[in-house]
């Protein structure tokens, strides 16, 4: 797993919106260049982008894009391990929606 803590780019902003025994939604703001830093997700989950653009994506199988359409909704299972980083030249916000076992 890289070491995120190191890296020069700015943090994307997560704001908790719900959080109870069921799910966590959260909403993520990036700023143009802004990342996650690393991480693995616990839970099944649920993204709804507010904005429409192009995500780049670091993973252990390699670099990758996601092309994102506001109110395009996708899912991924638990087990996912990534860095989502902004290379838009504008903010980008999606809400992510993870459903507890």
């Amino acid at each position: 797993m890289p070491d995120s803590d190191s890296d020069p780019r700015p943090l994307a902003v997560p704001t908790i919106q719900v959080e109870n025994d069921r799910f966590i939604v959260t909403e993520w703001r990036f700023a143009p260049g802004a990342h996650t830093g690393w991480h693995r997700h616990a839970y099944d989950y649920v993204v709804v982008p507010m904005t429409t653009g192009a995500l780049h994506l670091e993973t252990a199988g390699g670099p990758a894009s996601a092309e994102l359409v506001a109110g395009n909704a996708y899912s991924r299972q638990a087990g996912v391990e990534h860095d989502v980083i902004n290379d838009n030249p504008y903010e980008f916000v999606f809400v992510e929606i993870e459903a507890k076992d």
